[in-house]
């Protein structure tokens, strides 16, 4: 009788939707469940999502995984999760309530905290403690605004009541683990390295910076690695319908780097969804960045040192496709774009500068919004489409130009997994703007294949790096042949258009 098929599960809890993946030994892919849940924008600047719903999401999508596998309990190894970071929930662990809804990456209403951190010491005060800048798009922003306007939880940070703020690995794992009856309350290095209250070399809390943004350690998670460490057992009444260890927590771009076998230094990949994010594997060697990156956690095995990586962070990238589709109706999906920037051959002099929620990498231009430029009478809804592609390119050059300064290293290509890798002509001008090859792997999933990598090098699904390394294969790599004067000549253009973006809030 052949033995029966054992899978790694992945939960990927992104922006926006939630979905569930069973991986094979082979780190195929083999079933699929995901659902999309709503985007609340409250006021401008402001993006909320309802941690319940998010709940709900995960619990559906597991279910569906596990009917569509017709497997039991037994035939799932482990288990890994990979979230939106930065984005904040604060529940009450005694009733498994959420005081207010989770403040997402994006959202911006703790600038002017931000602002008043810069005044007394500059966008670096805390850059050598934590590895990043003050900006808003962090954790610690939108946990000190809670605490400053939400009364509930600012009685509970003070002592009147219990209080767990976490990033949504740690409102998920606390709810899949037993909720009020003893869920685990812990989150990786990955996720912990972005609410600037981490020190980025001891990987433990500090609370002096804890106290900067209004709570104390206890009220965060345990710091725990990412790899190698048991967190807990799912519940048996819970969606997996067993006890199943949980063994792996990487945030999402730390997630599709692992999933995209960037094992050794220098190896580097671009994410592009919702936002877009391009991380290079540093090594054990902490990286300091002069040119606007972040240093960050990449990933830790248990008993081992931590993996550094640097990151550069694009706020709007598939986002704009998704604001021209549903806000502009310039197109009726996402696919259309790329078909109607392909009937004209260049962009005709228009550049999109998407700085919705300001600019992340590597200018930290929290003050700077939203500008199309360039437009004459000869411009068309084509061009605009090209415009909006080629937005995600550029950004993408400024933070390379900035992770080969910073290395001293050059990047010799670049591999690309999510939504907008699938869209040709932004594939081809990206390796245009960046002169390097940029290629796409067969297995595109890979925030939730990093994820499922960890858990099952966890339990021993998967014996080493080097297995995994093995299973990554290329899909389709595009060549840059554009002339380097005309590249040149795009890339002052957009430059131009930047500056005018700048200090746009502030005017």
């Amino acid at each position: 009788m052949a033995e029966k098929q054992k899978y790694v599960a992945a939960i990927d809890q992104g922006t926006t939707s939630t979905r569930c993946m069973l991986f094979n030994q082979q780190g195929m892919p083999v079933y699929s469940s995901q659902l999309e849940h709503k985007q609340q924008y409250p006021k401008p600047g402001w993006v909320e999502h309802d941690p319940l719903e998010i709940w709900e999401r995960t619990q559906d999508v597991v279910r569906d995984v596990i009917r569509k596998a017709q497997c039991s309990p037994s035939d799932i190894v482990s288990a890994g999760i990979t979230n939106q970071r930065e984005t904040v929930v604060a529940w009450n662990p005694d009733t498994g309530k959420p005081y207010y809804n989770a403040v997402v990456w994006q959202d911006l209403r703790g600038k002017d905290y931000i602002d008043s951190l810069i005044h007394q010491g500059g966008i670096d005060l805390l850059r050598d403690k934590t590895g990043v800048p003050l900006s808003p798009y962090f954790a610690g922003s939108k946990i000190h605004w809670l605490t400053e306007h939400v009364d509930e939880i600012r009685r509970a940070v003070s002592g009147g009541g219990r209080i767990c703020f976490g990033t949504i690995d740690s409102w998920l794992i606390w709810n899949l683990t037993g909720g009020v009856s003893g869920g685990a309350f812990i989150t990786d290095v990955t996720n912990a390295s972005r609410y600037l209250m981490m020190d980025i070399a001891s990987f433990s809390w500090n609370a002096e910076l804890a106290e900067t943004f209004g709570v104390k350690p206890e009220h965060l998670p345990e710091i725990r690695p990412s790899i190698g460490d048991c967190y807990g057992y799912t519940r048996r009444d819970g969606p997996f319908g067993g006890e199943i260890p949980l063994c792996g927590i990487l945030g999402d771009q730390q997630a599709a780097l692992f999933g995209q076998a960037c094992f050794q230094v220098g190896q580097g990949k671009n994410t592009y969804g919702t936002g877009c994010f391009l991380l290079v594997n540093t090594g054990e060697e902490m990286p300091v960045s002069k040119h606007g990156l972040l240093t960050t956690a990449a990933y830790q095995e248990k008993g081992k040192k931590p993996v550094y990586a640097l990151e550069g962070s694009i706020a709007v990238a598939g986002s704009l496709v998704q604001w021209m589709r549903d806000s502009i109706g310039l197109v009726d999906s996402a696919p259309a774009i790329d078909r109607l920037a392909e009937t004209v051959d260049d962009n005709g002099g228009v550049y999109f500068v998407p700085a919705f929620s300001g600019l992340f990498a590597p200018y930290w231009e929290s003050g700077a919004r939203g500008l199309i430029a360039g437009l004459t009478g000869f411009a068309g809804a084509a061009h605009l489409a090209r415009a909006v592609l080629e937005a995600t390119a550029y950004q993408t050059k400024d933070i390379f130009d900035a992770m080969e300064k910073d290395s001293g290293v050059p990047i010799q290509e670049l591999r690309v997994d999510g939504g907008m890798s699938k869209s040709e002509p932004l594939m081809q001008f990206q390796a245009d703007m960046l002169q390097v090859p940029v290629i796409r792997p067969e297995v595109q999933e890979t925030t939730a294949l990093g994820a499922a990598y960890a858990a099952g090098l966890s339990r021993g699904f998967w014996e080493s790096y080097d297995d995994l390394a093995d299973h990554w294969k290329e899909d389709k790599r595009w060549s840059p042949h554009m002339d380097i004067s005309r590249r040149d000549e795009y890339l002052s253009q957009w430059h131009k258009a930047v500056e005018r973006s700048k200090g746009w809030a502030e005017s």
